[in-house]
């Protein structure tokens, strides 16, 4: 490994603005940026690979006669349990028929029903008001968002690579990033750096996110001292596949939007003895079902049956679920699917205003990683995708004028490429990953899983803080974190050495989950309360006292003002 100095020179002024994320809010954003700037969309695996690409139901949208902005935004309000900023979500629902507007010319194929735009139903909606492409809506998204990023010319994809920190001046604004690319470590400059790198399920080893959801943004904003809000609002889905060996594959809410039965062994619909919205109630109300149902039974899953469903609509609208049960061994048409719950979305992230600017001056955030104030305490159903789309497009907005390959002054720590060393690093200490590394992500979401799960209590949460503790200890006492961490803007790293780049990939992920099971764990025992995403059984009711937001910087945590939801039910 050698201090090196060759792609860093050719990208270290290239971009005006630098995204990180190429989920649907990445994409989007990256769309939306005046064309005049130079745009580097940084993506840690290939571009399809995200969430957003995995997102099922639909995304939700007044577009219907009979449906109102007062009914979404009443929705909203009720599933986001006395946490939702009203101002953001106004905006949300009062924009997002003109972005999926903006879909639609884009070429997304969202599902019809005559000449008309088919809507469904999903849980806790009032209305039928959620767009869906069959059962792969954010494929669809996605797929079309990625065919115009690779049309534009003032766009440029860095793929695969993974950023490790932000880059902050001296006087605290955000300035680039250094990341791993090419076969080198570098530091690459901008104007603005926008986080759109989704969420953090992989935190719990249990959960319907795919392998790249590591909590990246969280962790990086964090550490650069962002304000982060709201963290312990985790939300799990009710219906992941629960087969051996399978992926928790999760199976829709509009499976049961649609009439599908949540059934025990027995035959016996349960979800009824909790709400009495049954399986249409809000998504952690289904998913505590489920779990004290089964801890009451002892069954290791609940069961969705999709068999009220005409065989005609579900072969219309769950192709994808149909074919994934299918190679597992299930027959939807003659037998239920075994369900349980599995970690699902986040709804704290990087704290935005409505332009999503952080704290940080020249850093912004976009969809699951931001906390705009739309989602509160649990997210309703569908509208996420709609808060990538509808943020993302608020980027058009960026104030900054272009100065891409004739930077001026440069900012603290950053050099001339003549002063990159070409001396030579030790190896011996960064040629293999420390077993460490490897055994804390093995047995870090287990924990997280046990302790900060669907069901919480503090004695719980006070232990795994304690192992959490030990882990941040013993790996930053480790020779990877010290040579990566101590690393100057001044230096560039030629990563020579076999399956290296694949080695600090896994010791920067786990690095971000540490931090993000830190965040989730103290903000969970800092709320003594129940409330949306976040139960404590030790503290099972919900109090007046705690409609305030979880705020957090530099391992500091505290509360925010009451929040005042004003009149929303005649807004």
């Amino acid at each position: 490994m050698f201090l090196h100095s060759s792609i860093s020179t050719t990208l270290a002024n290239r971009f005006d603005v630098l995204v990180v994320g190429a989920g649907a809010a990445g994409l989007y954003t990256a769309l939306c940026l005046p064309e005049s700037l130079q745009v580097g969309l940084i993506t840690k695996d290939s571009l399809p690979l995200s969430a957003s690409d995995w997102a099922q139901g639909g995304i939700a949208a007044v577009i219907d006669p009979s449906d109102s902005p007062q009914l979404h935004i009443e929705d909203t309000m009720q599933a986001g349990a006395g946490l939702c900023e009203l101002a953001a979500v106004k905006f949300l629902v009062e924009q997002a028929p003109s972005c999926i507007d903006s879909l639609v010319q884009m070429g997304v194929g969202f599902d019809r029903k005559g000449d008309r735009l088919a809507l469904t139903l999903e849980a806790a909606h009032s209305r039928p008001r959620v767009l869906h492409a069959a059962d792969t809506t954010g494929r669809a998204v996605v797929s079309t968002l990625t065919t115009q990023v690779l049309e534009r010319p003032n766009i440029q994809v860095l793929s695969p690579a993974f950023v490790l920190d932000l880059w902050l001046s001296e006087n605290g604004h955000c300035q680039g990033v250094s990341l791993i690319y090419q076969g080198e470590l570098l530091w690459v400059s901008a104007q603005a750096v926008v986080l759109a790198t989704g969420g953090g399920g992989q935190v719990f080893s249990q959960t319907t996110n795919p392998a790249v959801s590591t909590g990246d943004g969280v962790a990086l904003a964090y550490r650069a001292g962002a304000i982060v809000r709201d963290l312990e609002f985790c939300q799990f889905h009710p219906t992941a596949l629960m087969k051996p060996d399978a992926p928790h594959f999760l199976i829709s809410e509009a499976v049961r939007g649609e009439g599908a039965h949540l059934i025990d062994s027995q035959g016996y619909r349960f979800a009824f003895d909790y709400h009495p919205k049954g399986e249409l109630a809000p998504r952690d109300v289904v998913s505590r079902a489920i779990f004290h149902h089964l801890q009451h039974t002892g069954e290791p899953h609940g069961w969705l049956d999709l068999r009220p469903i005409p065989p005609e609509q579900i072969r219309h609208r769950f192709p994808n679920i149909i074919q994934v049960c299918q190679h597992w061994g299930i027959d939807v048409f003659s037998e239920p699917i075994p369900v349980s719950p599995a970690a699902h979305y986040w709804m704290g992230g990087i704290l935005v205003d409505l332009m999503n600017q952080t704290s940080i001056p020249g850093l912004y955030a976009v969809g699951e990683t931001a906390s705009t104030g739309v989602h509160g305490a649990n997210r309703l159903a569908s509208n996420s995708l709609l808060e990538c789309i509808v943020f993302g497009a608020q980027m058009s907005n960026l104030q900054i004028e272009s100065a891409a390959g004739n930077k001026g002054t440069r900012g603290q720590g950053e050099a001339e490429s003549s002063s990159f060393s070409s001396a030579p690093l030790p190896l011996e200490p960064l040629a293999f990953l420390p077993s460490l590394v490897k055994i804390i992500r093995e047995e870090l979401p287990q924990l997280m899983w046990r302790c900060a799960g669907i069901s919480r209590r503090g004695d719980e949460l006070e232990s795994a803080i304690a192992q959490v503790e030990l882990w941040q200890k013993e790996f930053a006492t480790l020779e990877f974190s010290q040579f990566f961490q101590n690393l100057q803007p001044s230096q560039s790293v030629l990563l020579n050495i076999p399956d290296i780049e694949a080695q600090i990939k896994l010791w920067g992920e786990t690095r971000n989950l540490l931090d993000v099971a830190y965040l989730i764990l103290k903000s969970a025992v800092f709320r003594t309360e129940s409330r949306g995403g976040h139960y404590r059984a030790d503290f099972p009711e919900t109090s007046p006292e705690w409609q305030v937001h979880t705020l957090v910087k530099n391992n500091q945590w505290w509360q925010s003002s009451l929040v005042g939801n004003g009149d929303w039910e005649s807004c």
